[in-house]
C-alpha cells in the first residue's frame, strides 16, 4: 500500500513525538512565597547589612529584615538604594551535557548582574518584571558544583527604569522576587512559538528554532486529552516556520466559557522527533470596530473590571499560584469579568488562572507616570510579549500609565503580537480609546456622551477607605449600559496595599491613605463594596418588585450575559419566617433568554406565602458559582410593628412636674422630658437608668418644639408641642403607654431644600455599646450611594472601632444601615429596643472618624448625637472626587417644604421598650 504524504506524516507524529524530548527544569529558587529555597546574602544598607547570612528566595528582602522600606512618593534623597548580593551552590546533571541550557530569572528588583562560577553571565538586565534568561551552557559544571552569585541593585542605573518603576504610587521592593530555574534544551530545539487561534476556527503558529530541523508540527489536545483535529505542519526556513490550518467549530474562550486546548508542537530532523513544546491555547477573535466597541468573539464587550497589584502583605510582590487562584475566585465572585495589570506585568501563573477561570486581561508594559528609554523599553516590550502573548486572557495590551507612555514603543506591539491586539495609553484619548480616569459624573459622562471614541475609564471611582468603588458604580454602570460607545471600565483597585513592616513589629502600613484603595483588605477582608459591586454587576438583573397582596410570583430579569442564556444558569428562592425560622424552599424553571435580553422568571410560590417575611432568590451560574442572593421583603414595618408593641398594662400612667421636666412613671419606667422643648432627658427603669437622652434632636433642621402641653387620652399619657408656622413648625407626640412602652411621632421639615442629613438625633454614651440586633438589610454598613449588595434579615452585629483601610474588622459597626425595622441596643448595663412602622429608615450607629484632605474629596459626614434614625443620610466620595459628583444618587437630599404645610412634613412614628424584659 502506498501512503500518501499527510497519512505518512500522522503516522510519524502519532508513533516519534513520544519519544521527543520535552525541555527539562530545575528550580534553583522555590517557586514562590508558598515554596521558598535558602540562598546566601549579602545587604549593603538597612536593616541587618553589612553581613552574610541567608534569604528565601523569592523574595522581597524588605519582608525577610533586609535594606529600607519606601513608599513610591519618598523622597529620593531618603530612598534605599542598597543592593543584595546573592550566592547559590547547585549541581547540574551529568545527563544535561550536551544539551543547551539557560538560567531564567521570570522578575528581579532592579538591576541584575549574574555569574556562573565567576563569569558573567551576560549583561546587566534592567527591568523588574520581565522575564529574562542567559545561555549558561559554556560556563556550567555537569555533575559537579556549580556557583550562582547575583547582584541586585534595588535602585536602577538607568534613569528611566527608575522613572517608569520606582517613582510611583506604590510600595518599591527589591530582590529576586520570581522564581529562578535552569531549562535544558535539546539540539537543536524549539525557542519560541507564537500563536494565533481565531474564533473561526482559523489558526496560525509562528515558530522560532535554534539549530537545524526540518520541520515542526502542531497536534492539538481537548482538556480532556483527547486529541482534536489533524496535525499540521510547516518546513522551517532559516530557523523559522509557519503553520496554518482550520480546525472545525472548536469550543470558544471568553471569560463565560473559557474552553482551552493544548496545542503540542513537534520539531522533527530527518523524519525524527527532536524537541517537544506545549502551550495552552483557546479559540477567540478580539476585534476593534472604530467609534463603536470591543469585540469578543463577534460580541461587543463591557468590561466590568479592576485594577490589581501583585501583592500580599507578608510578601510584597511575591506571590504563588494559589495566591493568583484568590484572587481570580475573589472577581470572579464579585461578578467582574476582566482585570487590568497596574502597572507592570504580573506573574505567569496569574495569566494561566484567568485563562482556566475566565478574565479578561490588559496587560501593561510598566511606566506609572515616567516611562521607559526606547532601547530599554525596545527589549522589554519583547521579554513581555515572549513570556504572555499566547494567553487567551489577554484582549488588550497597554503602553504605560498615566503619561508614562513611549510613543516610540507603541509599532512594537504590534510587530510583536501575531494576534494584533490592541494598544492603549491609560488615561488618554489614544487610538480609538477614551481611557481617561477619574472624570467626574456630571461632566465626565456628558462628555463622554458628546465624544466619539471608544470609552473605557482604565481607572474609575478611585478607592480610600470606604469611598469609591461600590459608591458610585450604581450610576456610573448605568450609564455605561446604555451608552453604545461604552466598554465598562476599570475600578481602582482590588486590594489595600498593607504591608508587613519588619522594622515596626509587624505592624500592617498601608502609608496612610495611599495604599488603603481596596475593595478587599490586605488579607482580603471584604468591605461593603465588594458586596455592592457584586449585587450591580450580577449577569443576572432583577427589576424591583414589591411583594404586595397582588404579587403573582413573576419578576422582570434582564440577562447581561455576552454569551450565556440564562436557561444555563440555576434560580432557587426561599421564604423564610425571620422570627420562627419556618423555611420553605423550591427551584424556579430557568427561562430561556438570550444574551442582553429581558425575560421572565416565574416563582411558584404557595397560597400562604404572605405569611412569611422574606422572599430570597438565588441565582447560580453554569459553573455553579453564586451569582447573588435577591431579598424581597414580604413584611412591611407597620405590620411588624403591630405584632412587637405592646400597649395595654395594669399600670396606670402617671405624669409629674419637677422643676424643667415633666416626668412620667408606667410599669416601672420612668421617664422625664424638658418641660420647654418636649425632649427626651432621662429613662429609668427597675434596674436602674438607660442613658438614652436628649432626643430627638433634628438635622438638618430646627429643633423648635414649642408650647409643650400634656394630656390623657383614655389610658394614654399625651405630651406634645403646638404648631406655629413660623416659630414651631415642626412638631413631637409622645405617648406612654399603660404598658410602660413609649411612643413618638416627629413631623418635621428639613432645614433646606437641599441637606446632607434628615432624621432624628439621640445621645448615647459609645463606651457603654456591645453591639446591637436588628431587622433590616444588612450586615454592611450603607452610604446614599451605595446601598446594594445587602440582604435583608435579622442581623446581630457587635461593637467594633473599625476605620475602613486602617483596621479590618468588617463589617464595620459605626455608620448607617438600611431599612431598619427595629433595633435591639445591647449594652454593657441593660439593653432597650427601638421599632419603627416607617419604611425606608436608616440607624445611625455612632460616628466613624473625621476625614478630610485639601480637595474635601473623601469626607464620612455623620449627624451630630450618637444614635440616628434618619429618612436621607449622605454619599460618600472617593479619592480623586466629592461624594456629590460622583453620581445623582450621591447628591444631597431634596425636599420642599411646601411652605411649611403640615400635612405635607416628613414623619417618623418610633417606639421605644425600656422595659426590664428586653
Amino acid at each position: 500500500m502506498k501512503l500518501t504524504p499527510i497519512l505518512s506524516f500522522i503516522l510519524l507524529m502519532l508513533f516519534s513525538s513520544v519519544r521527543a524530548q520535552q525541555t527539562e527544569q530545575l528550580y534553583l529558587s522555590g517557586t514562590g512565597n508558598d515554596h521558598t529555597v535558602k540562598w546566601d546574602f549579602f545587604c549593603t544598607g538597612g536593616m541587618n547589612s553589612g553581613k552574610w547570612s541567608t534569604i528565601s528566595v523569592p523574595s522581597n528582602w524588605e519582608l525577610q529584615g533586609f535594606g529600607k522600606y519606601d513608599y513610591g512618593f519618598s523622597k529620593d534623597s531618603v530612598r534605599g538604594k542598597e543592593q543584595g548580593l546573592y550566592k547559590y551552590n547547585f549541581k547540574v546533571p551529568a545527563g544535561w551535557k550536551g544539551k543547551n541550557i539557560n538560567i531564567v530569572f521570570e522578575g528581579s528588583m532592579t538591576d541584575t548582574e549574574v555569574k556562573i562560577n565567576g563569569k558573567s553571565a551576560g549583561a546587566v538586565h534592567q527591568g523588574a518584571f520581565y522575564a529574562f534568561r542567559y545561555d549558561i551552557t559554556g560556563l556550567l559544571k555537569y555533575g559537579a558544583d556549580n556557583l550562582l552569585e547575583a547582584k541586585v541593585s534595588k535602585h536602577s542605573a538607568n534613569k528611566s527604569v527608575n522613572e517608569a518603576e520606582r517613582k510611583a504610587d506604590f510600595w518599591l521592593f527589591g530582590g529576586i522576587f520570581r522564581p529562578v530555574y535552569l531549562e535544558a534544551l535539546p539540539l537543536p530545539h524549539i525557542e519560541n512559538v507564537a500563536i494565533d487561534a481565531k474564533a473561526d476556527g482559523q489558526f496560525k503558529a509562528e515558530v522560532q528554532v535554534a539549530g537545524n530541523a526540518d520541520e515542526v508540527a502542531v497536534q492539538l489536545y481537548t482538556a480532556d486529552g483527547e486529541k482534536y483535529g489533524l496535525p499540521f505542519e510547516g518546513s522551517l526556513k532559516k530557523g523559522s516556520a509557519v503553520i496554518n490550518g482550520v480546525f472545525n467549530s472548536p469550543k470558544l474562550w471568553s471569560s463565560e466559557f473559557p474552553n482551552l486546548y493544548k496545542a503540542t508542537f513537534t520539531l522533527y530532523k530527518k523524519n525524527k522527533a527532536i524537541h517537544t513544546l506545549s502551550k495552552k491555547i483557546g479559540f477567540r477573535t478580539v476585534e476593534v470596530k472604530e467609534r463603536d466597541g470591543i469585540y469578543v468573539n463577534g460580541v461587543k464587550m463591557k468590561f466590568k473590571g479592576v485594577n490589581r497589584h501583585s501583592f500580599r502583605p507578608e510578601s510584597g510582590r511575591t506571590l504563588s499560584k494559589k495566591n493568583s487562584i484568590e484572587d481570580v475566585e475573589l472577581m470572579k465572585e464579585m461578578n467582574m469579568n476582566a482585570v487590568r495589570m497596574s502597572h507592570y506585568p504580573p506573574d505567569g501563573h496569574f495569566l494561566d488562572v484567568c485563562d482556566s477561570l475566565g478574565l479578561y486581561v490588559m496587560d501593561e508594559l510598566a511606566g506609572w507616570h515616567g516611562h521607559y528609554d526606547t532601547p530599554t523599553g525596545t527589549k522589554l516590550v519583547k521579554e513581555m510579549m515572549r513570556h504572555d502573548l499566547n494567553h487567551a486572557s489577554i484582549v488588550i495590551w497597554a503602553n504605560g500609565n498615566e503619561g508614562g507612555h513611549n510613543r516610540e514603543l507603541d509599532p512594537l506591539f504590534a510587530q510583536e503580537d501575531i494576534q494584533k491586539r490592541p494598544v492603549v495609553h491609560p488615561w488618554e484619548d489614544f487610538n480609538g480609546f477614551d481611557t481617561q480616569h477619574y472624570r467626574e459624573y456630571n461632566y465626565g459622562i456628558g462628555n463622554y456622551r458628546h465624544g466619539h471614541s471608544i470609552v473605557m475609564p482604565t481607572e474609575f471611582l478611585h478607592g480610600m477607605y470606604d469611598g469609591g468603588h461600590g459608591a458610585g458604580l450604581e450610576d456610573y454602570w448605568n450609564d455605561m449600559l446604555l451608552n453604545p460607545l461604552s466598554a465598562g471600565g476599570f475600578l481602582w483597585d482590588f486590594a489595600d496595599q498593607g504591608v508587613v513592616r519588619t522594622d515596626k513589629n509587624n505592624t500592617i502600613d498601608t502609608d496612610g491613605n495611599r495604599g488603603a484603595d481596596g475593595i478587599v483588605g490586605p488579607y482580603h477582608e471584604k468591605e461593603g463594596s465588594f458586596f455592592a459591586i457584586k449585587e450591580i454587576w450580577s449577569p443576572v438583573f432583577f427589576e424591583h418588585r414589591e411583594m404586595t397582596a397582588g404579587f403573582d410570583g413573576v419578576f422582570n430579569i434582564e440577562n447581561r450575559y455576552h454569551f450565556a442564556n440564562l436557561n444555563t444558569c440555576q434560580f432557587d428562592w426561599k421564604l423564610l419566617n425571620l422570627k420562627t425560622k419556618e423555611e420553605l424552599k423550591g427551584k424556579s424553571t430557568a427561562p430561556a433568554v438570550k444574551p442582553l435580553e429581558k425575560g421572565r422568571l416565574t416563582v411558584g410560590l404557595p397560597v400562604n406565602w404572605t405569611s412569611f417575611d422574606v422572599l430570597y432568590i438565588t441565582t447560580t451560574d453554569m459553573h455553579g458559582k453564586e451569582l447573588y442572593t435577591w431579598s424581597f421583603p414580604i413584611t412591611l414595618p407597620k405590620k411588624e410593628a403591630s405584632m412587637l408593641v405592646k400597649k395595654e398594662g395594669t399600670s396606670v400612667v402617671t405624669i409629674a412636674e419637677r422643676d424643667s421636666l415633666f416626668t412620667t412613671t408606667a410599669n416601672g419606667v420612668s421617664l422625664s422630658f424638658s418641660k420647654k422643648t418636649g425632649v427626651l432627658r432621662e429613662v429609668r427603669n427597675k434596674k436602674g437608668i438607660i442613658p438614652f437622652t436628649n432626643g430627638p434632636t433634628i438635622q438638618e433642621g430646627a429643633t423648635n418644639f414649642r408650647n409643650i402641653s400634656h394630656r390623657m387620652e383614655g389610658q394614654n399619657l399625651i405630651i406634645e408641642s403646638s404648631f406655629d408656622r413660623k416659630e414651631a413648625y415642626n412638631i413631637l407626640q409622645w405617648t406612654v403607654y399603660p404598658s410602660g412602652m413609649l411612643k413618638l411621632n416627629v413631623k418635621y421639615f428639613p432645614a433646606e431644600y437641599l441637606t446632607n442629613f434628615i432624621g432624628l438625633n439621640f445621645s448615647f454614651p459609645e463606651d457603654q455599646i456591645k453591639g446591637v440586633e436588628y431587622m433590616g438589610r444588612g450586615p454592611s454598613r450603607v452610604w446614599k450611594n451605595r446601598l446594594k449588595g445587602n440582604q435583608f434579615g435579622i442581623w446581630k452585629k457587635d461593637y467594633n472601632n473599625t476605620e475602613t483601610g486602617e483596621a479590618w474588622v468588617y463589617p464595620e459597626f459605626k455608620g448607617y444601615h438600611s431599612n431598619v425595622y427595629w433595633c435591639k441596643f445591647i449594652t454593657k448595663d441593660q439593653p432597650f429596643t427601638v421599632i419603627t412602622e416607617n419604611e425606608d429608615i436608616f440607624l445611625r450607629l455612632f460616628s466613624a472618624a473625621w476625614k478630610t484632605d485639601q480637595w474635601h474629596n473623601y469626607e464620612p459626614l455623620l449627624p451630630s448625637g450618637d444614635i440616628s434614625f434618619m429618612h436621607g443620610i449622605p454619599g460618600i466620595g472617593t479619592k480623586t472626587q466629592r461624594a456629590d459628583r460622583s453620581g445623582p444618587m450621591a447628591m444631597k437630599n431634596i425636599f420642599y417644604d411646601y411652605e411649611k404645610d403640615p400635612a405635607r412634613a416628613l414623619n417618623m412614628t418610633l417606639y421605644f421598650d425600656f422595659s426590664t424584659n428586653n
